[in-house]
């Protein structure tokens, strides 16, 4: 164990993104459960006390203005865009990941036309998109069918119109290939809807490289905006003018303050607005993107696959053979950032190893995941959990 721990500090010293960790508050906790809630950027509370105190507190409505509040669904877009491979433009950041999947659904499904009446949705999707596909196919009148996310070339046809899927399955960190399976649903005429959830800010995207029509995630995970920190909407630049939102509003409209009673849709991304937006957690998000600054995507997935390769070496030589199956796949092109472990009694073990500093999280019924935030995770806690999670499980 001590040769591995050696290694472990080897790695850190050697790491690009090692100075990145002093942007964040940490303890001496290992915080591996960043694919849920991000750690908190330290300069974000001054940031909020300002917006708070000053431009509420003393500027009050000026700042729709003076403070930039009006603007900032598009101005924190653009800061996103990089980060999933989009221009600027293309992304609106407001609501929840649940309401943008709605909007980007039902407006996939109005693209592609009455002559398609069928919906694919990813069979091990996170339970709210499957709830919303059902809700979207109710409204829309078609007919949803849920299918594995690599047997959906095979299951396209000229009846699908729309295709909803994850980009990493929140349960096992399985990364599905997103060039392949944009391209397969484009080619079948279909319009492709993507949810980043769990990959934006842990790896490369590529949205306009590989063609994406709609894409939603949420901004509370890897790009550590804060607990329910608003979502955001990507819509494909040669599909802006033809985006029909079923939740259009008046911050939607292309003259919002004209309060016409026919609504005219505005253009480019702030047609996916909807109503006034939620300025507090919206403007925390945009100081917590600050992070990013002078980080690249590729040195994050570099360093994401580095410490997932790392823990599961560690996992393998501490756990008693047997004690635990990686669900995760082994294969780089396959993985995400995040380690799923499969044991019987995996809520106490997780229970056990939080008691212990070393903070998961349980999927029912058996998995433990470990979320890998390479911004402020370093191989020293990699090697530190595989430690401690071997103590557990031999205590078990």
């Amino acid at each position: 164990m001590a040769g591995r721990a050696r290694r472990a500090a080897e790695l850190d010293a050697a790491d690009e993104l090692a100075a990145v960790r002093e942007r964040f508050v940490l303890d001496d906790v290992v915080y591996l459960d960043g694919n849920s809630l991000g750690a908190l950027p330290a300069h974000v509370p001054g940031r909020v006390e300002d917006v708070v105190r000053r431009q509420w507190g003393e500027l009050r409505i000026r700042s729709w203005d003076e403070s930039g509040w009006w603007s900032a669904p598009e101005r924190i877009g653009d800061r996103i865009a990089p980060l999933v491979g989009a221009a600027a433009g293309r992304i609106v950041v407001g609501d929840s990941t649940s309401v943008n999947v709605f909007k980007a659904l039902v407006a996939a499904v109005r693209m592609a036309g009455e002559d398609r009446d069928e919906i694919l949705v990813d069979a091990s999707t996170f339970p709210t998109d499957g709830y919303i596909a059902a809700s979207a196919a109710r409204l829309t009148g078609r007919t949803l069918r849920p299918v594995a996310p690599a047997e959906v070339p095979d299951a396209l046809s000229g009846r699908t119109a729309a295709v909803l899927l994850n980009h990493v399955d929140y349960r096992t960190g399985r990364l599905h290939d997103l060039p392949s399976l944009t391209a397969a649903v484009r080619a079948a005429g279909a319009v492709s809807v993507w949810d980043l959830c769990h990959s934006a800010g842990a790896l490369p995207v590529g949205l306009d490289e590989h063609g994406v029509d709609l894409a939603v995630g949420c901004t509370y995970k890897y790009l550590n905006g804060g607990p329910g920190s608003p979502a955001y909407l990507y819509v494909r630049g040669g599909l802006q003018d033809r985006f029909d939102s079923p939740l259009p509003g008046w911050n939607s409209h292309a003259e919002p303050f004209g309060m016409r009673s026919v609504f005219e849709p505005a253009e480019g991304a702030p047609r996916g607005r909807v109503g006034t937006p939620d300025i507090l957690s919206m403007l925390a998000l945009e100081a917590a993107l600050d992070v990013w600054d002078g980080v690249r995507i590729e040195a994050v997935r570099a360093k994401s696959l580095a410490l997932t390769d790392f823990f599961l070496e560690c996992v393998a030589q501490y756990a008693a053979p047997g004690r635990v199956e990686t669900v995760t796949p082994r294969a780089h092109a396959e993985r995400g950032s995040q380690i799923a472990l499969r044991c019987p009694d995996a809520g106490d073990v997780m229970r056990r190893l939080v008691a212990r500093g070393v903070v998961g999280d349980f999927r029912q019924p058996d998995v433990l995941r470990f979320g890998f935030t390479p911004l402020y995770v370093g191989f020293a806690d990699a090697e530190r959990a595989a430690r401690v999670l071997a103590e557990v499980l031999a205590e078990g």
